[in-house]
C-alpha cells in the first residue's frame, strides 16, 4: 500500500507544483497539505516528502547548470584570441 500513496503523493506533488508555479501561489502546495491532513496524514506526509524532494531537486539542477554555465562562459571567453 506504501508504494500506492507513494506514487499517488508524487503524482500530485507534481501537478500542485505546476500549478503553484503557474499561478504564482507559493501557498497552494500548503493548503493542498492541510486539505490531505483533514482525511489522511499519511497521505499528507507523503505529499509533503514529495514536493520538499522535488523542489530541492529543482534547486538544485538550476545550481549545477548555472555553475556548468558559468564555467563554460569562462572557457569560451578565454578562447576569444586577444586583439
Amino acid at each position: 500500500m506504501s508504494a500506492i500513496i507513494d506514487k499517488l503523493a508524487d503524482d500530485l506533488a507534481k501537478d500542485a507544483i505546476e500549478a503553484a508555479d503557474a499561478l504564482g501561489d507559493d501557498q497552494l502546495i500548503m493548503d493542498i497539505a492541510k486539505h490531505l491532513a483533514s482525511s489522511s496524514t499519511t497521505a499528507e506526509e507523503a505529499f509533503l516528502t514529495a514536493a520538499r524532494v522535488r523542489m530541492a531537486l529543482t534547486r538544485a539542477r538550476k545550481l549545477l547548470e548555472d555553475r556548468v554555465d558559468a564555467a563554460a562562459a569562462r572557457i569560451g571567453a578565454s578562447e576569444i584570441p586577444p586583439e
